[in-house]
């Protein structure tokens, strides 16, 4: 598995291209952020190349796809994050969907089939590709509308874009249901990326109740090509925790 590092996992508290630095020292070639607005491009993108690092994701700066009120807001938001995707070479954004509203579930699960189709031509033309994400509503964002793996799939089929897809949080989806490798394996035309910890706790890879030796193995065998995240907090010293990690399961 090609294992990426989120930087404010690990390293949130030095300059974004100190951390490149430390984690290209510690052999790893991909990493993400979350609040792209936070880095000088010129900077940052100087960093990624002298080190040989990609960016592999970041976020958009708006959230609220589940509000048919806050979509001109979300797709200013694609286009804004595309522009510095472009600066920094990333291909991948992550949005989440929102908060539930309250309303009628089939009607905010519209309002963000809708929205993401309004933002579908801006992330072709840049070939960029969006990525919702299913979240935990038991443990770590409660009200949150989008839970679940198969609705996530759901919505991306029915946008039909090559340019909409799911970050699979498998830390996220073991706490709302489960039945990790047949839910990815399954759908691999729908994930472009994948987001790891352990659970209980949402700390290293191997002290959960996961197997993620035989998940990557599995998810590799089944053809999946993109890389997973290590988005958890470290209870190991972060470059301990992150040379583990790499020792554990990387390729």
């Amino acid at each position: 598995m090609k294992l990426c590092v989120p930087i404010p996992c690990f390293f949130g508290n030095l300059p974004f291209e100190e951390a490149v630095e430390k984690t290209a020292a510690l052999g790893y070639r991909y990493v993400e952020i979350y609040d792209w607005r936070q880095l000088d491009p010129v900077a940052a993108k100087q960093a990624l190349d002298r080190c040989g690092v990609t960016l592999l994701s970041m976020c958009t700066t708006e959230f609220r796809l589940t509000d048919p009120a806050c979509r001109a807001l979300w797709v200013q938001g694609i286009k804004d994050s595309v522009a510095a995707a472009r600066a920094l070479g990333v291909k991948k954004l992550i949005t989440q969907v929102g908060p539930d509203t309250g309303a009628d579930r089939e009607a905010q699960r519209r309002s963000i089939a809708e929205g993401l189709k309004a933002g579908a031509p801006v992330l072709a033309e840049a070939g960029v590709t969006v990525m919702i994400e299913p979240l935990n509503t038991k443990v770590d964002h409660p009200g949150y509308y989008l839970t679940s793996s198969a609705e996530a799939f759901a919505i991306v089929r029915e946008v039909n874009s090559p340019n909409v897809k799911v970050v699979f949080d498998i830390y996220h989806q073991q706490v709302s249901e489960g039945n990790i490798i047949p839910n990815i394996i399954n759908h691999l035309d729908c994930i472009a990326h994948l987001h790891a910890a352990g659970h209980p706790g949402r700390h290293e890879l191997q002290y959960g109740e996961n197997d993620y030796k035989n998940i990557f193995a599995a998810v590799d065998k089944a053809g999946y090509t993109g890389a997973c995240g290590l988005e958890y907090g470290p209870l190991l010293p972060p470059e301990e925790s992150l040379a583990a990690a790499k020792k554990l399961y990387a390729d």
